[in-house]
């Protein structure tokens, strides 16, 4: 296994991470949560830059890279949901696009087709949702408002992956 696969398995290692830090009663679980998702983020960026780089890309991190990113991010939005920073309405979207971004994109891998890397503005939305993440755990007032725009974004992220998806699968045929 690579470095690059390395730190997507370790980013699997910090969500439960996470959510024993978050849901505890300990002084700065707040701040401990927020550095956890700041490394989970900083191990993405790293993983996908040394990967690229060092021409160490692997169908191995092709799939679970991007699993590990939704994986934390829904057990973020779901740790949000169940302390009430946001609304049933935010957490079914969110849970709605993820999800089917990951069914999609594994019913596809199992049956052989080709796969979109990440583009810029999945890219996009994985960012600003770290930039939002910290107003929803902190309860800035308007800290939901900003994640449903968010959530509008990734929507459109997702259709615009989707139609590349497609497009690509469409010329290999």
């Amino acid at each position: 296994m690579n470095l690059p696969n390395m730190l997507t398995v370790f980013r699997m290692f910090l969500i439960p991470l996470y959510l024993v830090v978050f849901f505890s009663e300990w002084p700065y679980h707040l701040e401990i949560s927020l550095a956890i998702l700041l490394l989970a983020g900083l191990t993405d960026i790293a993983d996908g830059y040394i990967a690229r780089k060092y021409k160490m890309v692997t169908s191995f991190g092709v799939m679970m890279d991007p699993l590990a990113d939704k994986l934390m991010m829904l057990s973020v939005i779901a740790s949000f949901f169940i302390t009430g920073r946001i609304s049933l309405w935010a957490t079914l979207f969110f849970f709605a696009r993820d999800v089917a971004m990951i069914a999609t994109g594994a019913v596809y891998h199992f049956r052989g087709k080709k796969t979109v890397p990440a583009n810029a503005y999945g890219k996009l939305t994985t960012v600003m949702l770290y930039l939002v993440t910290p107003l929803v755990m902190y309860r800035y007032p308007y800290g939901e408002a900003i994640l449903w725009s968010v959530i509008a974004f990734s929507f459109l992220a997702s259709a615009i992956y989707l139609a590349k998806f497609r497009l690509l699968n469409k010329n290999a045929s």
